[in-house]
C-alpha cells in the first residue's frame, strides 16, 4: 500500500539539460527533463541503456565531471542546487538527498569496515562521535534487514554477499534520513529472491520514514510492483509520464508501447516472437527540432520529422499539469491494445 503523498514536492526538476563537450563534438545526454517528487512517492525513470536515466540522477546529485554543461533548475525544498559548488553540495549530499549506486562492490571501500563507512556519513552530517556512530550503524543495518548487525558492523565488504552489500549501500544512503533517495538500478545483477528483498527494504523505508524515491531501472516488472508514477525517457528526452497503472493499461507513446510489448507474459513463452523496435537509437551529437523517435516509428509523418512534440496532456480536457502526458504528435488510443 502506498504511503501518504504530500502535495508539495520535495524535489523539483525543471528543464534539466546536460551536454558533454570535447574537442570534436558535443553530446546532448539529457534534453529538457522536468518532474516533481513528493514525500513518500516513488517515481520510476525507465528507458533503454543510453537514454539519459543515470546522467539525470548524477546531475541532480552534482556528481558529473567538469566537462558536463548543465542548465535548468533542481530544487530540494527551497534549496536551488543547479550551479551549486562542491562545498554547497557537500552539505546536501547524504543529508537532504542520497543515492544508492548501481554496483555496491565498487561503491564500497574494500579496506574499511562496514561500520566505519556508515559512520563517516553520521559523523560528518550529524556530529556523532565514534561510539555513537557505531551504535547508530548497528541500528541502520538492522533497519535494512541485515542479520546479526552487531557482528556485521565490523566486517569488510568482501565478507558479505551481493545482496547484503546492496543493503549496506541503502543503510549508508538513509543514515541521515534524507528527504530524497535516488536508487540507480538497485537490483542489477541480483537474483530474483535477493531482488525482492531489496525492493521490500525500499518499500519499508518510504512507508516508515516518508522517503521520496527516484527509482532508475529498465525492469518493468519492478516498476509495476514498486512505483507510483513513471517517467519514460528516449534519447535523452522525456517521452511519457503517467501514474504507473495508467501507463501499463493505456500507454500513449509508440516507444512506451514498444517497451511494454517486449515484456514476457506468463504462459506466452514459445507461442510468439517478442516484437522488437526497428532501427537504432539516434546519435546524441545533435538534438533535432523534431521527434527523435520518428525514424523508428510506424506512425511518423512529416510533422514528426519537422517539429518537436512537447510533453502534453493526453486527454483533450486536461490541463498542462495533467498526470498523464506524452510527447507525441500521434499518440495511441485506449482501443489500440499493446501487442
Amino acid at each position: 500500500m502506498s504511503a501518504p503523498v504530500s502535495t508539495e514536492p520535495v524535489l523539483s526538476v525543471r528543464d534539466l539539460s546536460v551536454s558533454f563537450r570535447s574537442d570534436t563534438r558535443t553530446v546532448h545526454a539529457v534534453d529538457q527533463v522536468s518532474f516533481d517528487l513528493r514525500a513518500g512517492e516513488v517515481l520510476a525513470v525507465v528507458g533503454e541503456s543510453g537514454c539519459g536515466k543515470s546522467v539525470t540522477s548524477m546531475a541532480v546529485m552534482g556528481l558529473l565531471p567538469p566537462t558536463a554543461h548543465i542548465t535548468g533548475s533542481v530544487r530540494i525544498g527551497e534549496k536551488e542546487l543547479a550551479g551549486a559548488d562542491d562545498k554547497a553540495y557537500g552539505k546536501i549530499r547524504g543529508n537532504d538527498i542520497a543515492m544508492i549506486f548501481q554496483e555496491p562492490m565498487t561503491s564500497l571501500n574494500p579496506v574499511l569496515t562496514i561500520g566505519r563507512q556508515i559512520g563517516e556519513v553520521l559523523r560528518r552530517h550529524q556530529g556523532l562521535n565514534k561510539k555513537q556512530a557505531r551504535a547508530r550503524a548497528v541500528e541502520l543495518l538492522d533497519l535494512v534487514g541485515i542479520p546479526a548487525p552487531a557482528e556485521r558492523v565490523d566486517e569488510y565488504p568482501h565478507q558479505l554477499s551481493g545482496g547484503m552489500r546492496q543493503r549496506v549501500m541503502i543503510a549508508i544512503a538513509v543514515a541521515c534520513d534524507p528527504a530524497v533517495l535516488i536508487a540507480d538500478e538497485p537490483t542489477t545483477a541480483l537474483d530474483v529472491t535477493v531482488q525482492a528483498g531489496i525492493l521490500e527494504v525500499l518499500q519499508s523505508l518510504r512507508e516508515r520514514l516518508g522517503t521520496a524515491i527516484v527509482l532508475i531501472t529498465h525492469d518493468l516488472g519492478v516498476v509495476a510492483d514498486t512505483a507510483d508514477r513513471v517517467l519514460v525517457m528516449y534519447a535523452g528526452r522525456p517521452v511519457e509520464q503517467a501514474p504507473v497503472h495508467e501507463l501499463f493499461a493505456d500507454p500513449k507513446h509508440p516507444y512506451t508501447r514498444g517497451l511494454l510489448s517486449a515484456v514476457l507474459r506468463p504462459g506466452g513463452e514459445g507461442k510468439r516472437r517478442l516484437p522488437e523496435i526497428p532501427g537504432l537509437v539516434p546519435s546524441l551529437d545533435s538534438q533535432p527540432d523534431a521527434c527523435t523517435f520518428a525514424p523508428r516509428c510506424a506512425r511518423a509523418d512529416d510533422t514528426c520529422t519537422s517539429s518537436r512534440p512537447g510533453l502534453k496532456a493526453v486527454a483533450a480536457d486536461a490541463g498542462a499539469d495533467a498526470p498523464h502526458r506524452a510527447a507525441c504528435w500521434h499518440p495511441h488510443t485506449l482501443q489500440e491494445t499493446v501487442s
